[in-house]
Formats: C-alpha cells, sequence, structure tokens
C-alpha cells in the first residue's frame, strides 16, 4: 500500500469522511501524527475543495490505533485564496484529534522574496545513517515500524543516540523520502514534518519518546521529486514540555514546510 492509499477517505455526509488508520505506521504501538494529521488534512481538503493544505494545527487527544476513524469537517470559510475548516477525528464517539486547517492551491515554483537560511548541509544519503526497524533493546524504544513506510537517514554526527552515544546538542538532521519511490506530495510533507525521532533523544537528558500535545505544520510549496533535507532543533525543555522546530528543504534548495511541536515530557523523565 503507499501513503496515498494509506491515507485515503471517503465522503460519507455533507461533512462527514470515513478513513482507516492503516498498519504500518506506528510508533511504538501508536500512529505516528504526521500521518493521521495528513488523513484529517485530506478530508478537509476535499471539503473544502482546495488541494493543498497551507497551514495544518492538530491537538492530539488519543493515540490512534488501526482501525476505523470518522473525520467530521466543519468550513468557516470558503474564500477565493483560502478556505478554513476544523476538524475531529472520532473514534466511535471519542475524538482523539481537533485540527484547524487552511487551504488553498500551492505553486510549484514561487519565487522567493526573502530567504535567511540555506538547508541544512549533510552528506549524501548513501553517507548518513539508515534507520531500520529493530527488536527493543534497553531503555530506547525500538525504532518503529515507520520506518518501513519511509526512508529516513540520519547525519552520522545525529545518529550516535542509536548506540546510546548522544551529541548533547538537541539537534536531529536528515534525508527523507517515502520508499517504493513514491513522491512526497504537499500532504506528505505532513509526514515528513512528523517523522523524525525526538530531538531529545541527543541531549543528555533521561528523557526518551515524548507524546505530542499539539503540531503546526505550514507547507510552502509543492515540493519538487526527490529527497528532502531536513532538520528539527529544541532549545528549551521547560515546565514539563519542549519544543521542536523542523525545517524541510526539496531537492532545488527551496524551504517547502516549515513545524513548530509542543511535546510533553513524561513525569520522571521516563519514556512514553
Amino acid at each position: 500500500m503507499s501513503f496515498r492509499d494509506d491515507t485515503t477517505v471517503r465522503r460519507v455526509g455533507d461533512t462527514s469522511f470515513e478513513a482507516a488508520i492503516e498498519p504500518g505506521w506506528d510508533i511504538a504501538g501508536n500512529a505516528n501524527g504526521g500521518y493521521l494529521l495528513a488523513i484529517i488534512a485530506r478530508a478537509i481538503t476535499e471539503a473544502t475543495g482546495k488541494p493543498h493544505p497551507v497551514t495544518m494545527t492538530a491537538h492530539y487527544l488519543a493515540p490512534g490505533k488501526v482501525g476505523p476513524v470518522v473525520i467530521e469537517v466543519e468550513s468557516v470559510r470558503i474564500g477565493n485564496r483560502h478556505a478554513t475548516a476544523t476538524a475531529k477525528m472520532l473514534v466511535g464517539d471519542q475524538p482523539i484529534i481537533v485540527a484547524l486547517g487552511t487551504t488553498t492551491t500551492l505553486d510549484v515554483a514561487p519565487e522567493p522574496l526573502l530567504v535567511d537560511a540555506s538547508p541544512p548541509a549533510l552528506p549524501s544519503p548513501e553517507d548518513c545513517v539508515l534507520m531500520r526497524p529493530m527488536k527493543p533493546s534497553g531503555d530506547h524504544d525500538r525504532v518503529p515500524s515507520f520506518v518501513d513506510q519511509v526512508d529516513l537517514r540520519l547525519h552520522p554526527e545525529d545518529a550516535g543516540f542509536i548506540e546510546g552515544a548522544v551529541t548533547g546538542k538537541a539537534r536531529v538532521r536528515g534525508w527523507f523520502r517515502f520508499r517504493d519511490d513514491e513522491e512526497v506530495d504537499p500532504l506528505g510533507l505532513l509526514v515528513a514534518v512528523d517523522g523524525f525521532p525526538p530531538t531529545i533523544f541527543n541531549a543528555a537528558l533521561p528523557v526518551g519518546w515524548t507524546p505530542t500535545v499539539e503540531l503546526t505544520a505550514h507547507v510552502r510549496a509543492v515540493p519538487q521529486p526527490g529527497w528532502l533535507r531536513c532538520s528539527f532543533s529544541t532549545r528549551f525543555v521547560t515546565g514539563g514540555y519542549l519544543e521542536e522546530d523542523g525545517e524541510v528543504w526539496d531537492a532545488s534548495g527551496r524551504l517547502i514546510a516549515q513545524s513548530r511541536q509542543l511535546a510533553l515530557v513524561p513525569r520522571g523523565g521516563t519514556s512514553a
């Protein structure tokens, strides 16, 4: 199955869509948050009649498990350029995600007016560390089955946590693409911004997997075919929460997506 197949939605009413959380997109048994957001975004684009998300914000209320879901969409405004809607993903009567999204028709290659940054410097994908499924070992959670769906390669400097050697800097950089030559579209960017190991894995702190409280993604353009360069960093771990800021650049060197995620630090610093 492909990402497109695994995020299919079917309209069953004026404001309702049916979908399914498919196997293989999980992290430690819970569906990846970006994958869930992509399902919601597909329902919102169908409801608003505009094909691409430009900004999506999701609040995660409960884990997503494999099985059927319903997405209830309520349009707020349909304009000439943008449309905005709210959405809830439900399992039975229980909401697991509440989202707000604005959709549009993105340009393939808009002319930038100001770019005060550069893509992250990465070795070639062949010289980076391929994330592979592995059995649980010690306190660090296994690499999730999510990596069966994506080709994820970490900068060697940021991959030491796999062997228990952290850098002390809460940063993760690397390459991203879907497997089986499926190109990443604007909906797929919602997976890319939530597809990497938590930045906190590289900090010298007793913290493992961190559950997402809220994820916001800004999509700037339709990606050019090829690998995506990604960079994620955290500066503050305070008050029981941490932020993770992300950038995604396409094969042509354009910034095509940004993200900010608020995550919970489990009590006592244990992994979630």
